[in-house]
């Protein structure tokens, strides 16, 4: 299981993992969603040696982003609503830990009671059984 809490400061191959396994889990995390192909971005930006950077889902409705700019509050996933993929300021910013990311379903569950974006449980766990 990926450490997420272990820093990318100054450290590039430990980045290059944390921003490869992000982007996974974020893909995982569309999918979960059921966000249509095409109607997210999904980006890298590895920023500075001394930070994680960030990797950011950006969605028409929903904008999440994962980095470890809250190692120190335990909190390293920012969601929050949007309008548009345009838009790069959108709605209240809400926090959860990065942590989540080993959790798709859960963090699925707090982008939809954070944003309203995404299929609910019952859709997507009848989904998954067909």
């Amino acid at each position: 299981m990926f450490d997420w809490n272990r820093s990318c400061s100054y450290d590039e191959q430990h980045k290059r993992r944390f921003h490869t396994t992000a982007r996974s889990k974020l893909k995982k995390l569309a999918a979960e969603l059921a966000l249509p192909p095409g109607s997210y971005d999904l980006r890298s930006n590895k920023a500075g040696i001394a930070v994680s950077g960030e990797i950011t889902l950006h969605h028409d409705r929903v904008y999440i982003q994962v980095g470890q700019f809250g190692l120190s509050s335990g909190h390293g996933i920012l969601i929050r609503t949007c309008r548009g993929r345009k838009d790069y300021i959108g709605g209240a910013n809400h926090f959860v830990a990065l942590g989540m990311l080993d959790d798709i379903p859960a963090l699925a569950g707090a982008v939809r009671a954070i944003t309203g974006v995404g299929r609910d449980a019952a859709q997507s766990s009848d989904r998954r059984a067909a």
